[in-house]
């Protein structure tokens, strides 16, 4: 078989691809949790103050020579002292939000590299207990590849702290100065070691040049660069945003997704004078196709995530309960998000690797929430509506590129009609689950040279009963006098919530 025969062979399972399972770039071997407690020696305005940094993440228990060890999501609570926040925050601050900057030192042998883990901790409130404040930063951080066997140590080195208060209910644009800290002396600073085998992976070419003594015969001082039987770091993605868009959302309600009431009088409108607040909220989930029984990740968490820009309460409908047709209160919201690309990973036939990137075209988001009827009859309804289309790109079957185009999309826009059940899901300002089924339009544009793969595709993937589950984060009203929520929180993926108290 030919090489462009067995691609088209594995055409129908390339299509599989929207529905694969996202891999990323790190070790899957089982993890085992470290708990490290650390004291710094940290520079703020005021002086040079005591600070308590309690780190935990998950390690793999082993690593393999030229395979990424992936550290899983990394905390550091960091405790701040009373007296370093004397004179540090401005009249009025009611909460204080943070990012923290961690070194960590890895090496190996003689071999060593940096890498910053960036982490980011929602606003706590400010206040006067002999503890101190106590910031919670979490995150992705990046993977490292040692390419000769040996034990990898990874140690917490330099941290460098950014204080942002909320005064009045709103992030203050003002971030503080910037807080420098060092390990005390006298204390061990290692957080976790993995034991790397296999063979020493094949060398890069020597600098021309190499300076005697430096990390190394063959280590790379650029963390960014293995080197000869080096570490290389692969930084992770991108911080998601922390703040709201600038300018609220230009489009307005798609009245085909609002809700409306049981027959009876008319709706009594009004619109606020303002246009509604403006805020902004994570929307994370996953989407199923059902003829391949697979899911993918949709504005996935531990990539770069990407804000829901929304006005809240644009519009409010209201009727009495002794007119006809009973008691109703709406209130119309909406939106607007760009998706980031999904990379998605199948495999074909059970072994054939087949990988391709999804782009999400999405249209205005319509969010309409609303009370029907007089206790004991009355119930609370919840849509979330919009238009989007999907186009497939970047195709590769075992690695070789599988051309189908720039235009290999859905070949028209299709209604999503997400649900949200009371009280899991009440309105826009508190966010929550929200479900929903598609129906995905066949496939047009795929392909190139006079090659035909709309059918593959359409095949594959195309027809109804698709189900999307989304959970959309609290929304963060950066004006909302005292509105909980800025900055906005990534929430879990739907199945990852932290079980309920009974």
């Amino acid at each position: 078989m030919t090489a462009r025969r067995h691609l088209r062979a594995a055409a129908i399972g390339a299509a599989g691809l929207v529905a694969g399972l996202l891999v990323g770039p790190g070790s899957s071997a089982q993890a085992r949790d470290a708990d490290v407690e650390l004291a710094y020696d940290c520079d703020f305005t005021s002086g040079e103050h005591p600070v308590r940094i309690h780190v935990t993440g998950a390690y793999p228990d082993a690593g393999t020579v030229g395979r990424p060890v992936q550290p899983g999501r990394v905390t550091a609570r960091v405790t701040l002292p009373p007296a370093a926040l004397e004179g540090l925050l401005p009249d009025g601050t009611s909460e204080l939000a943070g990012t923290v900057s961690l070194t960590a030192l890895v090496t190996q042998g003689t071999r060593s590299a940096e890498a910053v883990w960036t982490l980011g901790a929602p606003a706590v409130p400010v206040g006067d207990g002999p503890e101190g404040l106590t910031l919670e930063h979490t995150g992705e951080v990046p993977s490292v590849t040692a390419t000769a066997p040996g034990e990898l140590r990874i140690a917490a080195g330099a941290v460098g702290l950014r204080l942002r208060p909320v005064t009045g209910g709103e992030l203050s644009g003002q971030e503080l100065p910037a807080v420098d800290c060092a390990p005390a002396d006298g204390q061990d600073t290692l957080l976790a070691t993995v034991p790397v085998t296999g063979r020493t992976a094949p060398s890069l070419p020597a600098d021309p040049s190499p300076t005697p003594g430096e990390p190394g015969d063959g280590a790379s001082e650029d963390p960014g660069d293995g080197g000869r039987d080096g570490i290389a770091v692969e930084q992770p993605p991108a911080a998601p945003p922390t703040q709201c868009p600038a300018e609220p959302p230009a489009d307005g309600l798609d009245e085909d997704f609002v809700i409306q009431p049981p027959p009876g009088d008319p709706v009594r409108l009004f619109y606020p004078p303002a246009g509604g607040s403006h805020g902004c909220a994570f929307a994370v989930g996953l989407a199923n196709v059902e003829k391949l029984g697979g899911a993918m990740i949709v504005n996935d968490p531990a990539a770069t995530p990407q804000l829901l820009n929304a006005r809240a309460a644009v519009r409010t409908a209201t009727r009495l309960r002794t007119q006809p047709g009973g008691a109703f209160t709406r209130i119309d919201s909406y939106g607007e998000m760009t998706l980031p690309d999904a990379e998605s990973t199948f495999l074909t036939f059970g072994f054939q690797p087949v990988s391709a990137k999804v782009e999400f075209v999405t249209g205005p988001i319509t969010i309409s929430t609303a009370t029907v009827g007089s206790p004991p009859d009355r119930y609370n309804l919840a849509v979330a509506g919009f238009y989007q289309s999907l186009r497939v790109h970047d195709v590769t079957i075992n690695g070789t590129p599988l051309d189908v185009g720039d235009n290999c999309r859905t070949a028209r826009p299709f209604p999503v009609r997400l649900n949200g059940d009371f009280p899991d899901y009440t309105n826009v300002i508190i966010g929550g689950p929200l479900r929903g089924t598609v129906t995905i339009p066949e496939f047009t544009g795929c392909g190139t040279g006079g090659e035909d793969l709309d059918q593959l595709f359409t095949a594959s993937l195309s027809g109804p009963d698709n189900l999307i589950a989304m959970n959309q984060g609290r929304l963060c009203v950066p004006s909302g006098g005292g509105v909980n929520g800025c900055p906005p929180v990534v929430p879990p993926l739907p199945g990852q919530e932290p079980e309920k108290a009974p």
